[in-house]
């Protein structure tokens, strides 16, 4: 595959990028359908080998576990400069002061433990997971800088919060002279287009790269109404975000089956490449935990949809309150 840039920056990353939180120990963080190190392994390797250079993961998952099996993995797979590893701080790693959120205390400590899972000097994107509301933004802005200027983050990104949230940060970094981001890592897909409205605008406009998460609605978009997996029996989150969707979500579901079908695809491929036609995205951040999910993302990449199999997908949008949880 071809690289792409992360928006305006100058970091080169595959235009598909491998997600972490399907990797984890199940014992760490409660997560009984995560994959261990063996199985992570093979999966890790396939994208890999199927030309996909960019990896994500967070702090917060399997609590450092998945940090542990990607740092491990691409150890075994490929020389550093070769590979672009992103990660995330805000989420709670431990009990007591300081264990969570975008405070400086949290952040210097965050980055570092991130490092020593993931076994290397420095990460290529370092993301804020959430907004945190208890920290002025000035201090959370400034320590992110001084992680960059440690030689310890290449770039910085952000991860799902209202739009003028962003714009804030942004502002703020120009202000204090500090890193701006050059990511908004958000939910964006058929059935998630919240981020249309503002985000996305506001992305292609600044120069930042989209990346977001959940492409494939956690798999909701490549199934016929109905039926279930056993992670979507297990992973309460999942259910929340799909779950009784007003509108015609089952439609959007069944033209995504019809073009798929007419094209000689899968419905993956199809949602994966209308996600890619947004001109603010850079690369969606896709999870794997079999072979073939890899497959229909690096296959997605060659599917240029026209405007008009663009509009029937889009004809049964149901409208939500908001793009994340």
């Amino acid at each position: 595959m071809e690289t792409v840039r992360l928006g305006s920056s100058g970091l080169e990353i595959s235009p598909i990028v491998l997600g972490g939180m399907s990797f984890g120990e199940p014992s760490r963080g409660g997560h009984p359908w995560t994959l261990g190190l063996d199985a992570a392994r093979a999966m890790i390797r396939h994208a890999y080998e199927a030309g996909i250079t960019a990896f994500d993961t967070a702090d917060v998952y399997s609590l450092g576990s998945s940090e542990e099996i990607v740092g491990a993995v691409l150890g075994e797979l490929a020389p550093r400069e070769e590979i672009a590893i992103f990660t995330k701080v805000h989420g709670r790693m431990f009990d007591g002061l300081n264990g969570a959120g975008l405070s400086r205390a949290h952040i210097m400590t965050a980055i570092d433990a991130s490092l020593r899972r993931l076994g290397t000097d420095y990460v290529d994107l370092y993301q804020i997971h959430r907004w945190d509301p208890a920290v002025p933004i000035e201090e959370t802005m400034e320590a992110l800088h001084d992680v960059v200027r440690a030689g310890k983050a290449r770039y910085i990104g952000a991860s799902s919060m209202w739009a003028w949230q962003f714009a804030k940060a942004q502002y703020t970094a120009d202000l204090g002279g500090w890193t701006r981001f050059v990511s908004m890592q958000d939910q964006y897909n058929l059935l998630m287009r919240e981020e249309e409205r503002e985000m996305l605008p506001l992305c292609l406009d600044q120069g930042v790269g989209a990346i977001p998460w959940a492409p494939l609605a956690r798999g909701r978009l490549t199934r016929p109404a109905g039926v279930s997996t056993a992670r979507l029996q297990m992973d309460t989150l999942v259910r929340s975000y799909y779950e009784g969707l007003v509108g015609d979500a089952d439609q959007v579901v069944a033209a995504v089956a019809e073009v798929a079908a007419e094209r000689g695809a899968t419905p993956a491929q199809i949602a994966l490449a209308w996600v890619r036609r947004n001109p603010a995205v850079t690369a969606p951040i896709v999870g794997a935990t079999s072979p073939g999910h890899i497959d229909d993302a690096v296959a997605s990449v060659a599917i240029d949809l026209t405007d008009a199999e663009a509009a029937r997908l889009e004809a049964g949008y149901p409208p939500m309150a908001r793009a994340w949880s």
